[in-house]
């Protein structure tokens, strides 16, 4: 037994995993790795409010429990891994995220939309092979309760990435939205053509890149569990 988890004392196998992934922030470090992450800087993006210094020991104790490897890259650096074992984690994962989305999450919080956050999920669900073979960078304008936040996505053949400083290239597509309704858009609850009828996001650029973009982007993991349940309607933004 780890010492610094405690134990339940329990002989029961959803005890014995909660002893694992009860702990702050441990699910979400999984939901990561599982959203592709690898290394920790990625992981720091993705988890943003918890500090360095705990997110370390997360990792750590993952790793003696089996769930992660770590290796050294060519280039020097740690990267991480869910092993066998972590992987099988992956269907409990999404079904908790699936039970969340149906039964405990109600509308948002202010301090709950963060659009680096949100960029940082929609990046990771990039249709790479619907990209065109030229490089792609997109402005996005979204205008939150603190005022306009703004952030770039690249996207290469190979890769996307997020820069919250200007990238150095020109801007091909302007994206700009009320960061409520892009967030209801990401979750399924809304459609992108609505949510653009209604005036709340507009994308400026050429139009074959306009009539592009929907395709480029999927949505999150849960958007199915919205389309059983039925999607909101939009409110116009005035």
């Amino acid at each position: 037994m780890i010492k610094d988890v405690k134990a339940y004392n329990q002989y029961c196998p959803i005890a014995r995993a909660a002893e694992i992934l009860g702990d702050r922030w441990t699910i979400l470090i999984v939901r990561e790795f599982l959203c592709g992450s690898r290394h920790f800087n990625e992981l720091v993006r993705g988890l943003p409010g918890i500090s360095r210094t705990l997110l370390q020991r997360r990792l750590e104790r993952l790793r003696r429990y089996g769930v992660l490897d770590r290796r050294l890259t060519a280039d020097g650096r740690s990267e991480y891994r869910l092993t066998h074992r972590g992987e099988e984690l992956q269907s409990a994962v999404w079904a908790l995220g699936r039970w969340g989305y149906q039964w405990a999450l109600s509308d948002p919080k202010p301090e709950e939309l963060d659009p680096a956050l949100l960029l940082w999920w929609v990046h990771g669900r990039v249709n790479l092979d619907q990209l065109p073979r030229t490089r792609i960078v997109i402005q996005f304008d979204f205008h939150t309760r603190r005022g306009k936040n703004v952030s770039w996505l690249v996207l290469e053949p190979q890769e996307a990435s997020v820069c919250r400083d200007h990238p150095g290239f020109d801007v091909d597509l302007l994206v700009t939205a009320d960061i409520a309704v892009f967030y209801d858009v990401w979750l399924g609850q809304i459609t992108l053509a609505d949510a653009r009828d209604h005036g709340s996001i507009q994308i400026d650029g050429p139009p074959a890149l306009v009539r592009a973009f929907p395709h480029w982007l999927q949505l999150s993991r849960f958007a199915d569990v919205v389309r059983e349940s039925g999607a909101r309607e939009v409110t116009p933004t005035r």
